[in-house]
């Protein structure tokens, strides 16, 4: 008898006290970045204290959410059995978003055909709800 298949489930954002008010946040369809008070260096990945100057005075800061893509790649293949929950994306982009106000983030592209996806393509956040109450910030072409 052949074993029946089982749902993969993609991961989700670990949500802890130092990204919280991010998800909190994306949660309201906004985006919000860590800024340094002392050097004012944005601060991206969240972090405890300024990479820059070492202050641990950063404080939230919405951001537009517009920006251009910096480099991307088609994700085509699942390799390795901790992703086979994405394999019904298949194929899917995967960018480096400059945010206007400067920070650079990694995200997905969506709403847009592969074959136009663009280095320099300007895009602004989208977010999917993707748990209750959880929503990633995706990136989708500006109109």
């Amino acid at each position: 008898m052949a074993e029946p298949v089982r749902e993969r489930k993609k991961p989700l954002p670990e949500i802890v006290p130092l990204t919280q008010p991010f998800w909190e946040a994306t949660a309201k369809k906004q985006l919000v970045i860590q800024r340094c008070s002392d050097c004012r260096a944005w601060v991206w990945c969240p972090r405890p204290a300024c990479v820059e100057c070492g202050s641990e005075r950063l404080h939230w800061t919405p951001v537009s959410g517009r920006g251009k893509i910096f480099a991307f790649s088609v994700i085509r293949e699942v390799v390795g059995r901790s992703l086979r929950a994405f394999e019904g994306d298949i194929p899917y982009v995967a960018a480096w978003i400059d945010l206007d106000e400067g920070p650079r983030l990694l995200s997905n592209i969506v709403d847009c055909p592969i074959e136009k996806v663009k280095i320099g393509m300007e895009v602004e956040a989208v977010f999917e709800e993707v748990a209750p109450g959880i929503f990633l910030p995706k990136f989708k072409p500006s109109n």
